[in-house]
C-alpha cells in the first residue's frame, strides 16, 4: 500500500503479550474495511520477525512486552524495514513511555480504549505520512511545547524522572491521584505506578515526607512561599 492509495489494504502485524488482548485486536481489525492482519506476535522479537517475514504497512504495538519490548522492536524495525510504520496501540500514555515510542520511531500512538474507528484512521493516517495520534495525545505535545520554563533543577535527585517529579509536585500542591491523572491527562494506575517509584527513589514512606522532600530538593514550593 502506497500513500495516497485509499481504496488499497493496508497489510498490518498486531503485537500484544497478552493473548486475549492480542487475538481481540485481531477479531476487531477484521471487522475493519481496508485492513488485512498478515500476522500476530506475542513480543517484540516476534514482531521484528514478522515484519521481516512479511513487509506489512502498520505495526500496532505493545509496549510492555517480554523479551523485547515495544520500544525496541520500533527502533529495530524503523532501522531495517523503513517502509512499515509503528502505531503504538498501550494502556500507557504517561511522558515517558510516550516520548520514548516517538523517539524509536513510532508515527502514532493510542491507547487501549480507542474504538475500531481510532485505529482504523490512525492506520489510514500513518500510511499516509501523517501522524497516527490521540487527541489527548495531541494535547500533551502541544502542553510539552509550550509549557513554561519552571524553576526546577536542571538535574533531578535520587534519579527521578521528569514526569515523576511534576507528579511531585502536585502531590506538594495537594492533589489527590484523581485529580493527577487530571491534569496531566493519564490514567489514575499510571499516577500510583509514578508515586510508588518516587517514593522508592527518594526513600520516603508516605505523602507528607514526600512533600516535604519536594520543598527540600526544590520541586515545590512551601505555601506562602514568593517566587522572585
Amino acid at each position: 500500500m502506497t500513500a495516497g492509495d485509499a481504496d488499497a489494504t493496508a497489510r498490518v502485524v498486531v503485537a500484544d503479550d497478552q493473548a486475549m488482548v492480542r487475538e481481540g485486536i485481531v477479531l476487531l481489525l477484521g471487522l475493519l474495511p481496508g485492513i488485512e492482519v498478515v500476522g500476530a506476535a506475542k513480543d517484540g522479537d516476534e514482531a521484528v520477525a514478522l515484519v521481516a517475514a512479511h513487509a506489512p504497512d502498520v505495526v500496532l504495538m505493545d509496549l510492555r512486552m517480554p523479551r523485547c519490548d515495544g520500544v525496541e522492536a520500533t527502533r529495530r524495525i524503523r532501522a531495517a524495514h523503513p517502509a512499515t510504520h509503528v502505531v503504538v496501540l498501550t494502556t500507557y500514555a504517561d511522558d515517558d513511555s510516550l516520548f520514548a515510542a516517538l523517539r524509536a520511531g513510532a508515527r502514532g500512538y493510542l491507547t487501549k480504549d480507542a474504538d475500531g474507528e481510532e485505529i482504523a484512521r490512525a492506520v489510514a493516517d500513518v500510511v499516509s505520512g501523517r501522524a497516527g495520534l490521540a487527541p489527548a495525545v495531541q494535547l500533551r505535545l502541544l502542553e510539552q511545547v509550550t509549557a513554561p520554563v519552571t524553576s526546577a533543577p536542571a538535574e533531578l535527585p535520587d534519579g527521578l524522572t521528569r514526569r515523576e517529579a511534576e507528579v511531585l509536585a502536585l502531590v506538594a500542591e495537594g492533589l489527590s491521584n484523581a485529580e493527577i491523572a487530571r491534569t496531566l491527562h493519564i490514567a489514575a494506575a499510571t499516577v500510583k505506578t509514578h508515586i510508588n517509584n518516587l517514593f522508592a527513589k527518594a526513600g520516603v514512606r508516605d505523602r507528607a515526607q514526600a512533600v516535604r522532600y519536594a520543598y527540600r530538593h526544590g520541586l515545590a514550593q512551601p505555601p506562602g512561599t514568593s517566587v522572585t
